[in-house]
């Protein structure tokens, strides 16, 4: 869960303890766990600093927009930033982000090995890796899609996605598209106490094994030198890593039997020129349910990125729904929907992708709905927008 937050910095430490905290699991039994999604806003930087940078049109960074708008909700104005160019004003453009994805090979404290560049045993037929899957995906390569009745391209999922948010206001041209090449795998070796090997599943008639890391220890290591490291391949704030992980999850603190699981993903912005970026899990094994397997958390993810990407767009209240207990107040489109998805997407490859529904821009800032269908969520789950302000 992505509570208020006052600090940005202190944000995604209170999100991760809610989500332990909600989780209740005691440390002499074996649970199966409850998969959740995070965000670290931007850090580093004032917000004011990012908006002079994008209204001069800086190349440094992602192509972003400015939106402003009064929600219907509670009459206030609101103002955010999101990837690509402004579907208001230029309803006919169209947007290419350079995005890296960048293999983990997790080799854990008690000898499990992560590795999403080889053949995943759990995947579904044809099977193959998390990476050859990824690249086949909906979120990489283009199909034909039609949300909420609406028949919005033969284009990559995000992008139908955007397309269908704004399908009132913009134009058949307007796009926001991944451009998406693989860098070479990373081996991270993980240290003691800061990653565990889940392999109970066969009690609950799942496959394979689970792997979970300290997001305490990841986060600072991704940031800090992994990015950094990564600048000679091309990765820079005008780009948009992610870091694929094949049954990987992250814990807030020690991740022995899942005490303080599971954030199977998460965007994050740190710096000026702000670097985004997106740790994701590719999960195959079942434990989390149909509704997170394969690119669905990339779904959840990516789509939060290109609407939210620094992790603090304002929105009136919400709450009480999706994967959020209590009341937030951010443009986080995955997470009033997370464990569900739109109808599954089989593939040329054969392969049939889970890909999470997504909440729309008006589901936030109040009808009428300028999305597709007069609808407030890409597969219609919404059919009015949050209601009054959270409380």
């Amino acid at each position: 869960m992505k509570p208020r937050c006052s600090a940005v910095l202190f944000c995604i430490t209170v999100a991760l303890c809610v989500v332990a905290s909600a989780l209740g699991q005691e440390e002499a039994s074996v649970q199966k766990p409850k998969g959740y999604s995070a965000v670290k806003p931007l850090w580093g930087v004032d917000h004011e600093t990012v908006k002079a940078a994008i209204a001069s049109g800086s190349s440094a960074m992602l192509p972003m927009w400015t939106f402003n708008v009064t929600s219907t909700r509670d009459g206030n104005p609101y103002s955010g930033e999101m990837v690509g160019q402004s579907a208001f004003s230029a309803p006919n453009s169209s947007t290419t982000v350079t995005t890296q994805i960048v293999p983990i090979i997790f080799i854990m404290p008690d000898g499990g090995v992560f590795d999403p560049t080889v053949h995943d045993p759990c995947a579904a037929a044809p099977g193959g890796s998390a990476v050859s899957l990824t690249l086949g995906s909906p979120i990489v390569s283009t199909t034909r899609f039609t949300l909420n009745g609406d028949n919005v391209g033969n284009t990559q999922y995000l992008d139908a996605f955007q397309r269908a948010n704004f399908a009132k206001v913009i134009g058949g041209n307007y796009h926001t598209l991944l451009d998406v090449t693989v860098l070479p795998a990373i081996t991270v070796n993980v240290p003691a106490s800061r990653g565990a090997t889940f392999n109970d599943h066969a009690l609950f008639g799942l496959c394979g094994f689970t792997g979970v890391i300290d997001i305490n220890w990841w986060d600072p290591f991704v940031t800090g030198t992994i990015i950094p490291e990564l600048a000679s391949q091309g990765v820079d704030p005008s780009t948009f890593p992610i870091f694929l992980f094949d049954n990987v999850v992250m814990s807030v603190g020690s991740p022995s039997l899942f005490k303080k699981c599971c954030i199977l993903g998460y965007h994050g912005a740190f710096g000026f020129p702000v670097q985004t970026y997106s740790p994701v899990d590719f999960e195959t094994s079942g434990i989390f349910g149909p509704a997170t397997r394969d690119t669905a958390v990339m779904a959840h993810e990516v789509g939060e990125w290109m609407d939210d990407p620094l992790g603090a767009n304002p929105t009136p209240a919400w709450g009480h729904v999706g994967q959020v207990g209590g009341c937030q107040n951010n443009l986080e489109v995955g997470d009033p929907l997370t464990g569900i998805d739109i109808p599954t997407v089989t593939m040329p490859n054969g392969f049939t992708y889970h890909l999470q529904e997504l909440a729309f821009f008006s589901w936030f800032y109040g009808a009428p709905s300028i999305g597709s269908g007069g609808l407030f969520s890409d597969n219609g789950t919404f059919k009015t927008d949050a209601g009054p302000v959270c409380q």
